[in-house]
């Protein structure tokens, strides 16, 4: 890797003059190879090299007497801990002046860092009065945290918070009161008060997140994941929502947000599924089948479309049903559309030995399927050969704990035909 600190030093050997610095505005170039050391030092800085980054800043601020770089210069200085430095250079550049608030803020910080709190805090008290920002009464909050004055700090916070409604301020005073002050419920109230007024925002919703999933508040999340949600629809929030609603047991308002929010058509298809709403389900699994071309999804759209009609018997619906499944079972050899192909033909008398024969197919599938030699039995009722349809009930009886009403009124009318006959 390339020396940035040779290449530092080549560049200040090799610069040209610097010129009149009193009149230097921040976005002018004031000598020749500014750019290549803001390069440097930048590039420093995401190497993490913060040394050469402090030095290679430091050098930038010399020679154009622009503050942004002695920001940085200091920032790296920070990084590796030269709080001696730090408070040095500030207090020369100063000279006992405060009219410089982030440099008085470094040294505040390097005070911190080298555990001087008292005098952090004299320098953080006397800041506070003359800027009133937001940033330093967090600052000095964090002071008398770390001497464990945490009613103090509470103190200077909600004052600040009362000003202005400061989300960070309001932030930190919420952790100092859930963590430190062990006050859960103050902490969350003062968070929930700023949302009924001030709406839901990121910082803040998320903090209460934490807070609820902390307290295992159920409802508490889903009121806050919903508020979150209005703002950043993101589809892992949506799957948190949907993940509280199923542990809730809450399939409506599950199905009402799914439907508002068209976050999860796919869950919303099972939800319709399992109300047995197939009114709606057999359009949305059509809308599933053009999205993602999945032919299971055209099947489900055929057999949710029959039995979302009262009337059976409806020729186009019955028309247009076997129709798609036909096309499906060309494509696919799921059982599950086999059996429904042919029970339909079976059941509507339209083509009753091309039924059985779909049923088969099924069969090979899955050959112990209540369901599947129920249509079997079925189809040879139709035809007439009541012995055969009663062999297969039987067994099915015998071996299975059957208490679908639809099989039980089929053996019920095959024995009727073998009494019959």
């Amino acid at each position: 890797m390339f020396n940035l600190l040779f290449l530092f030093i080549s560049l200040f050997l090799f610069s040209g003059c610097i010129g009149d610095l009193k009149s230097v505005k921040p976005n002018e170039k004031v000598f020749d190879n500014e750019d290549k050391y803001i390069m440097f030092a930048l590039r420093a800085e995401e190497l993490k090299e913060y040394k050469t980054s402090a030095k290679l800043f430091n050098t930038l601020y010399e020679k154009s007497n622009k503050k942004e770089y002695l920001y940085r210069s200091l920032q790296s200085d920070l990084v590796l801990k030269e709080d001696e430095k730090i408070i040095s250079k500030v207090d020369n550049i100063l000279d006992g002046d405060f009219d410089d608030y982030k440099l008085v803020r470094f040294k505040i910080v390097a005070l911190i860092q080298l555990k001087k709190l008292e005098l952090a805090k004299l320098e953080a008290l006397k800041l506070i009065s003359l800027s009133n920002q937001v940033d330093d009464y967090l600052l000095l909050s964090e002071i008398y945290v770390k001497q464990n004055k945490f009613d103090t700090a509470i103190k200077y916070l909600e004052s600040a918070y009362a000003k202005e409604y400061n989300e960070k301020i309001l932030d930190k005073l919420s952790v100092i009161l859930y963590l430190n002050l062990d006050r859960k419920k103050d902490a969350i109230a003062h968070l929930e008060t700023h949302i009924m007024v001030h709406g839901c925002s990121d910082i803040i919703c998320n903090r209460l997140i934490g807070f609820y999933s902390n307290e295992n508040d159920i409802d508490g999340l889903l009121s806050i994941y919903l508020k979150v949600y209005k703002i950043n629809k993101s589809d892992k929030i949506a799957r948190k929502i949907i993940q509280i609603y199923n542990y809730k047991k809450e399939p409506i308002k599950l199905m009402n947000f799914l439907e508002e929010s068209k976050s999860d058509d796919e869950v919303l298809l099972q939800i319709y599924i399992s109300l047995n709403n197939y009114k709606k389900a057999f359009p949305l699994a059509k809308i599933l089948y053009k999205k993602s071309g999945k032919i299971s999804y055209l099947g489900q759209s055929a057999v949710f479309k029959y039995e979302s009609f009262l009337n059976k018997n409806d020729e186009n619906m019955l028309l247009g049903v076997i129709a798609t499944l036909e096309n499906v079972v060309k494509q696919s050899d799921e059982p599950l559309y086999l059996n429904y192909l042919g029970y339909l033909l079976i059941e509507h008398d339209l083509d009753i030995e091309k039924g059985i024969n779909y049923v088969d197919e099924a069969l090979v599938k899955n050959p112990t399927s209540v369901y599947y030699l129920d249509s079997k039995a079925w189809g040879y009722y139709k035809l007439g050969k009541c012995k055969k349809a009663y062999k297969i009930m039987k067994d099915i009886l015998k071996k299975y704990d059957v208490d679908e009403p639809e099989v039980l009124f089929h053996t019920k009318k095959i024995k009727e035909c073998i009494k019959l006959n």
